[in-house]
């Protein structure tokens, strides 16, 4: 029993951190800057898993946790599409969640943007062509970008964003 306590103090048990925190500091500095440009207030965000498996989902909850943070940037998580202002969509799309992925995307007030997080809700990942899915967000919504990875990271995700608001700003 003592040799196994030993051997778990001395083995390192978490992973380096995958990026710089002076990375995340100078991406989201721009992100605050390009939103501030664009929208003039913060960034609200309505999330919405249309048959995902949550691996997508669990790395868009790292955006809030202590080390991202991204309300210091600007952006935040809305429960209500009445105050979203981008829909983040993930997961293909199955045919259950088909009427409520549109009532969702027509609840939200214009300007809206919507964008495809992961390889599923980008053109259905695995699930592409089963009896269950319809594909990729795209099949029942105007996507404005598209975020792809299995899952991506939040830096992906952040720079994913960063590229929608540049868009929005220059639209």
């Amino acid at each position: 029993m003592v040799n196994a306590l030993t051997c778990l103090l001395k083995k390192k048990v978490t992973e380096e951190l995958p990026v710089r925190s002076e990375d995340v500091e100078a991406l989201g500095r721009e992100i605050k800057t390009t939103i501030d440009a664009a929208f003039g207030r913060s960034l609200a965000i309505r999330e919405l898993d249309t048959g995902s498996d949550n691996a997508t989902e669990i790395e868009i909850n790292n955006l809030n946790n202590p080390f991202y943070d991204v309300e210091r940037f600007g952006i935040t998580f809305v429960a209500s599409p009445r105050h979203a202002d981008v829909l983040l969509v993930t997961g293909a799309v199955t045919h259950n969640m088909a009427i409520a992925a549109r009532k969702t995307y027509d609840a939200m007030p214009s300007p809206k943007f919507v964008v495809a997080v992961g390889d599923d809700a980008c053109d259905g990942g695995i699930f592409s062509g089963t009896y269950a899915v319809l594909g990729g967000a795209d099949k029942i919504l105007p996507v404005d970008m598209k975020i792809p990875g299995n899952p991506p990271t939040p830096i992906q995700i952040l720079s994913g964003l960063l590229a929608l608001m540049k868009k929005a700003r220059a639209e």
